[in-house]
């Protein structure tokens, strides 16, 4: 867990935060994850969609073996 979501807890917190010195916000959710955007209502439309687009991006399959079938390792 991030310093972001370590100090309230619970089903319905979520969190804005401003980068400083920029035009972002950081939404935070309940569930730890975060998003950046410029725009507020776009913010809380994906905060409040929770868990739709919450997730982390499921991980690429690794590259397909491409060592001729009689090589030796």
């Amino acid at each position: 867990m991030n310093e972001r979501v370590a100090m309230l807890r619970g089903d319905a917190v979520y969190r804005v935060h401003w980068k400083l010195g920029t035009d972002l916000l950081v939404g935070v959710c309940h569930c730890g994850a975060e998003h950046d955007s410029e725009d507020p209502v776009e913010l809380w439309d994906w905060l409040l969609a929770h868990p739709e687009g919450h997730r982390p991006p499921v991980a690429a399959p690794p590259p397909p073996d491409r060592r001729p079938a009689g090589a030796l390792v």
